[in-house]
């Protein structure tokens, strides 16, 4: 490797792939990576009289170009015993440049992607503590994809009948099973980034001011407006509950509707306060069991009751055909309601570390396929059977309204009171993975303006006004958990439209391609039935003429 005397003075290189060998370039990123040169001479070793008095070079990369060191690993050196240097190779022989190659190797696969972290994470309730695993994957994905809208889809079948009811429950479900998909691979899309929050993605896909406008409302009502619904369902479920089993003895109730609402809302509070994602894992493992329970309990306890008398199958005979148009689109309106929880998809991946060896989205997804298998285990039997059981005499409610009204008499009450039981345990613990983005969002603005992390009383300050501002919300709007189409229809894009454009606006699919046509389909298709479904739950409202009663809950 010496220079031969007289040789001229610039230095031989020496060429080595600047992409450490079996990894590949990040799609998109620029082909010169960062060099650091270092000797290819190995250490100790002279160079000869009349040599060039430079020494020679290898170009190495100093790091994947695209990623960054991740926050607390260490940055590896270009020498010596550094980083994966030389003397750290695999192997033990070849070139000291192959040598130092391998050793980079070896350390990206050690210590996983390069991804740039911000401090601030580490301070927020969503990216606090990253220990989360495929289990913890299923147990949130099972609590927030599963609840009680599920007990109000049998009120889709009298606008869509035995069939077309089948099919949009079915097409439905495997649509959202795709989208989520899309998001638990979006996660990490890009290189040295993970994009934790749905906003985030959004804003990556679609620019920072259209992203924020087009994502900002609807995830700010599948977790705040859920979170008051939550509180309008487990209160009224609590009362009936306390009728159930008090019997006659509690006819009328001395606690009124408002009462039952602060109870549960208490209740949920004092649960707040559980500092992060990962630490509500029991809690959502208990909000999955019970929803699978009482969702089990509903439509086996209908179907095995004699089916009330008049109970009919018939299509609802509308005057006209625009009429029946809105009806069916208002049933469509709740199908989508039914299918929530995407939300909370990239929320929950954020809590599980990420390295090459072990991507999170490989626990992610494997989590999420077995909560999503229970799902469909309990919304079609709940569709299928309740509207065998009670047909177009479905109350308003859904499945508990109709146990309680057509079998109090001929059911033991240990099994209704077991139902309520189950429904209002199952809001409690919902209430805290939908409210977990929105202390998320608390927290980060207040560490935003202080530059230091929450304190406990700050912390459980924000958590207890946003329990009693949902109470507020709750009592001015009893009639919310009323509008199942309309806001089925409102939030319909961020399960089954937006994923499909995140994913071309990321990926970027070959024009024309399969995948292109796939993405830009679905998505179109999803923004139509967004605006139809919305325009559908109007006319249900209009047409029944509800009234919008403020701050006059139910007594």
């Amino acid at each position: 490797m010496a220079t031969p005397e007289g040789a001229a003075s610039e230095p031989e290189l020496v060429s080595i792939p600047a992409t450490p060998h079996g990894l590949s370039t990040p799609e998109g990123a620029a082909s010169e990576p960062e060099l650091v040169s270092i000797p290819a001479t190995p250490h100790g070793l002279s160079t000869p009289e009349g040599a060039a008095s430079e020494p020679e070079l290898v170009s190495i990369p100093a790091t994947p170009h695209g990623l960054s060191t991740p926050e607390g690993a260490a940055t590896p050196t270009t020498g010596g015993d550094g980083g994966g240097g030389g003397r750290s190779s695999k192997g033990g022989g070849g070139t000291p440049g192959r040598r130092v190659v391998d050793g980079l190797r070896g350390y990206l696969e050690e210590v996983g992607h390069l991804t740039r972290l911000d401090p601030r994470d580490a301070w927020l309730p969503v990216t606090e503590s990253r220990g989360g695993n495929a289990r913890y994957a299923a147990f949130h994905s099972l609590n927030a994809g599963l609840g009680f809208q599920a007990l109000l889809l049998p009120l889709a079948f009298p606008g869509l009948g035995w069939s077309w009811g089948v099919i949009s429950l079915t097409i439905a479900y495997f649509w959202q099973l795709y989208t989520l998909w899309i998001l638990v691979k979006l996660h990490e899309a890009v290189p040295g980034r993970r994009y934790n929050r749905y906003v985030e993605l959004a804003q990556a896909a679609f620019g920072e001011k259209l992203g924020m406008w087009l994502a900002l409302f609807p995830t700010i009502y599948l977790s705040a407006g859920t979170a008051t619904a939550l509180i309008l369902v487990g209160g009224e479920t609590m009362k009936l509950f306390f009728q159930i089993v008090c019997g006659p003895l509690c006819s009328p109730s001395p606690i009124t509707t408002v009462e039952w609402y602060l109870v549960f809302t208490s209740l949920a509070v004092i649960l707040s306060q559980l500092p992060n994602l990962n630490s509500i894992a029991g809690l959502s493992l208990i909000g999955g069991a019970t929803a699978i329970m009482y969702c089990t309990m509903s439509w086996v306890l209908s179907v095995s009751q004699p089916r009330p008398a008049t109970v009919s199958y018939d299509p609802v005979k509308s005057a006209s055909f625009g009429t029946s148009l809105f009806s069916t689109l208002n049933a469509l309106g709740i199908v989508a309601f039914a299918f929530r929880g995407h939300n909370l998809a990239l929320e929950i991946q954020a809590t599980m570390l990420s390295t090459f060896k072990h991507p999170a989205h490989v626990p992610m997804w494997r989590g999420t396929k077995v909560a999503y298998l229970l799902i469909a285990m309990c919304l079609f039997p709940v569709a299928v059977g309740g509207y065998w059981a009670y047909g177009n005499m479905m109350p308003p409610g859904g499945m508990l309204a109709a146990l309680y009204a057509f079998h109090s008499h001929d059911t033991p009450r240990g099994l209704l009171a077991m139902t309520c039981l189950l429904v209002v345990l199952n809001c409690l613990s919902s209430f805290q993975i939908y409210s977990m983005p929105v202390f998320d969002s608390f927290e980060a603005y207040y560490t935003g303006r202080t530059n230091r992390p929450c304190s406990p009383w700050v912390r459980s300050g924000f958590r207890v006004f946003y329990g009693f501002l949902s109470l507020f919300i709750s009592v001015a709007l009893p009639f919310l958990s009323s509008l199942a189409g309309l806001l089925g229809g409102l939030t319909l894009p961020v399960t089954f439209a937006y994923p499909c454009f995140m994913w071309i606006h990321v990926k970027k699919p070959k024009r024309f391609s399969f995948s292109w046509y796939l993405n830009w389909g679905l998505g179109l298709l999803g923004t139509a039935f967004s605006l139809a479904f919305s325009l559908g739950g109007v006319w249900s409202i209009v047409s029944n003429g509800m009234k919008f009663k403020f701050f006059k809950p139910p007594n």
